[in-house]
């Protein structure tokens, strides 16, 4: 069991509970909408399998969190009231983080596979073509192997990340290092900015690439006005 702070402080308490480490980060996901085990491990690629299991079942016995039969059959979460009301807390810590915390620092911790299912959670499919569209993001300063993303988005379905090839016609390829497309999710600097200074290569159709600043969608931290640079 792990050893508490042994203070009557309801701050004392909560942390017990919230501030181990990845529990903020799990309830993140359930913030951004993630219910099925795999989903949570796809926002949390560096977590263990165990460890997320661990944080669940301790976010369950705390009354964050409760486990249901999904649709399919297969176990899913929900968050209970006590767990919707830690949304203001966690989102709070992020703008905060996004306020104050140097840029550089921040994009010092670079994932693709994490930025891809962040941007598929965000991306504004209203502002692409009413039909299914495949985007592709080439990060030209990974290793080969890890270069090709994607994403497809399908007004029926709606959209999906993909790490291996899906098989559609691509309407953009996005050509760019990892961290310049970081720094645009991020908000830290635009599509059009990467374009001029020759960071970011767009090739497909224009109605796609002329909107994808609008398209794309960006963190939710994004409009958090910098006070670190």
């Amino acid at each position: 069991m792990r050893a508490g702070y042994s203070q009557f402080c309801p701050v004392s308490m909560a942390t017990e509970i919230l501030c181990s480490r990845w529990t903020p980060l799990v309830i993140r996901e359930f913030l951004c909408g993630s219910t099925r085990f795999n989903d949570i491990r796809r926002g949390l690629p560096r977590m263990s399998p165990t460890l997320l299991s661990k944080r669940l079942s301790e976010l369950e016995a705390a009354g964050v969190i409760v486990s249901i039969k999904g649709t399919s059959g297969s176990k899913e979460y929900r968050l209970t009231k006590a767990g919707e009301e830690l949304r203001p807390i966690v989102m709070g810590i992020g703008a905060w983080g996004q306020r104050w915390v140097e840029s550089k620092l921040s994009l010092n911790n670079l994932d693709p596979e994490l930025l891809i299912w962040d941007m598929h959670r965000r991306l504004n499919i209203d502002s692409l073509p009413s039909r299914r569209v495949c985007l592709q993001f080439v990060f030209t300063d990974l290793a080969v192997a890890r270069q090709n993303y994607w994403l497809v988005a399908d007004p029926q379905s709606g959209v999906e990340a993909c790490y291996k090839d899906p098989g559609y016609d691509v309407d953009l390829f996005v050509e760019c290092s990892l961290r310049t497309m970081t720094a645009i999710w991020m908000g830290l600097e635009t599509v059009r900015k990467a374009e001029n200074d020759g960071r970011i290569v767009l090739t497909g159709t224009r109605e796609i690439v002329t909107q994808m600043q609008e398209w794309l969608g960006l963190s939710p931290f994004s409009t958090v006005e910098r006070m670190a640079g």
